[in-house]
């Protein structure tokens, strides 16, 4: 049976995916609740987790998930900031990489594993790119950062875009990422935008996260579906 993970930051990031997989069994660990559902075809599982908001949060959530339930892919969904020019509110971004916006490279690749940028998988890619298709999302691929802090300043926001050259911003995609990597996880990043991660972040996030929400959760069941 194909085990599929799927994190989400906050509860507001799961509602809409947890109501279409209704009757879940559930498992409680480290404070974290997993809700267990059978996908309408037998051979698969989803599994569905809110780590919480930040890295350390994510790393320890996804960590378990590959544990407990022997995860064989690992989606974070969720809202981000759209932190390049081009992006706007409720577009959707698909990570083609993660990198930690707040852990320089210099210093991050003296230790293991030995490089700051981890790659999403190429057929889970594909699969996100198909769906958005389909759905006729505008999307990008591109790279994901996530620090711990809420971006919400134009000149943070540069100095990311000049160091980074991501498409979206967030907290958690780069621990969850990386997580995957060392346990050898196929793994996926799917956000959908809530703000511009500058000075009206907070204001447009608070507007529109429940709307960014339902649409990558409808878009990340159907990238299930595919697996």
């Amino acid at each position: 049976m194909k085990t599929i993970g799927i994190i989400g930051a906050m509860p507001s990031e799961l509602k809409d995916l947890r109501e279409a997989l209704p009757k879940a069994e559930t498992h409680t660990a480290a404070q974290y609740e997993f809700y267990i559902n059978s996908f309408p075809q037998a051979d698969k599982r989803i599994v569905s987790v809110c780590c919480g908001i930040g890295k350390v949060n994510a790393a320890v959530c996804t960590q378990l998930l590959i544990d407990l339930f022997d995860a064989d892919y690992v989606i974070n969904t969720g809202v981000a900031g759209g932190i390049a020019e081009e992006t706007k509110v409720c577009d959707i971004v698909v990570s083609s990489d993660v990198m930690h916006h707040d852990l320089k490279p210099p210093f991050l690749d003296n230790y293991p594993p030995h490089h700051s940028c981890f790659e999403a998988d190429p057929l889970l890619v594909s699969a996100a790119v198909k769906v958005c298709q389909e759905k006729r999302e505008t999307y990008y691929v591109g790279r994901v950062v996530s620090g711990e802090m809420f971006v919400s300043s134009s000149q943070l926001k540069d100095e990311i875009v000049s160091e980074f050259h991501p498409y979206a911003v967030d907290m958690e995609s780069a621990a969850i990422g990386h997580c995957c990597y060392r346990n050898g996880v196929p793994f996926l990043v799917v956000r959908c935008l809530s703000d511009k991660a500058d000075e009206e972040g907070e204001m447009s996030f608070e507007t529109f996260e429940k709307i960014a929400a339902a649409k990558v959760a409808a878009i990340v069941l159907a990238v299930a579906d595919q697996i």
